[in-house]
């Protein structure tokens, strides 16, 4: 009796066996019940790999898949389409390569400003340097207290050492607002000597357009005061060797 239970359940997995294969040959047909359960299973194996793999993608196969027709945009078209109008909202890689020159040359500049009658700032006694007491200091600035020497030497210092640090990137924030401070100085120095020459529309006969420069100064300052030293800076250095921004990011 046990053996004839056992020929018989054997024929029984046998017959099943077939059955499935039967199902998944390539030119059988398929009930709606296989398809269905091949269905589920695909799209089962579909979602797992969607959720654990999309961050592993290149975003150019992506975009890609979603449109195999899609062609590379080129430098023209990056000129001239919808990303002439797009706003840069991060200073990072391409889009800092021109802070370098910009602090640079910025900062050779009020080297060269505050260098009052020779090398180096405030050379006391040169009549380029009593000039500035005089013509500019005494009737401009008397309001401050103490004498008109020490804050001409104030202003000279604060333009030479602070290009010398904006330049190299070193202390920039701070190098900033002192600069951005003597510069505010000098635009209210213009506006009281000369006033706003006619400012936007009007014609100076000299071509000296005296408080706009001073001016355009301060706002660089303020960009660098925001946003830092950049890129090839002694700030960014010293950054990275006493940052812990990634390990707190992890």
């Amino acid at each position: 009796m046990s053996k004839k239970l056992f020929i018989a359940a054997v024929a029984l997995v046998l017959t099943s066996a077939g059955k499935t294969t039967t199902a998944f040959a390539p030119g059988a047909p398929r009930s709606n019940k296989n398809l269905h359960s091949i269905s589920s299973t695909t799209s089962c194996t579909h979602s797992t790999h969607s959720r654990v793999q999309p961050s592993q993608r290149p975003n150019a196969i992506l975009s890609m898949a979603k449109d195999p027709d899609a062609k590379k945009e080129t430098t023209w078209e990056r000129i001239t389409g919808p990303k002439l109008f797009k706003t840069v909202t991060n200073w990072e890689g391409i889009h800092s390569v021109p802070l370098v020159p910009l602090r640079i040359l910025t900062g050779l500049l009020m080297i060269h400003h505050g260098s009052e009658g020779g090398v180096g700032p405030a050379n006391i006694g040169t009549p380029e340097f009593q000039g500035f007491v005089d013509y500019i200091m005494k009737p401009y600035f008397g309001f401050l207290p103490g004498s008109p020497e020490f804050w001409a030497a104030i202003h000279d210092y604060a333009e030479f050492y602070g290009g010398i640090f904006f330049a190299l990137g070193f202390l920039t924030r701070p190098a900033a607002l002192s600069l951005m401070g003597t510069m505010l100085t000098a635009v209210y120095f213009h506006l009281s000597a000369v006033g706003s020459q006619g400012f936007p529309l009007g014609h100076v006969s000299n071509y000296s357009y005296d408080f706009e420069e001073p001016l355009l100064y301060s706002l660089i300052f303020l960009v660098f005061w925001f946003n830092g030293a950049g890129p090839l800076s002694v700030d960014s250095i010293i950054y990275k060797a006493i940052s812990n921004e990634e390990t707190e990011d992890e």
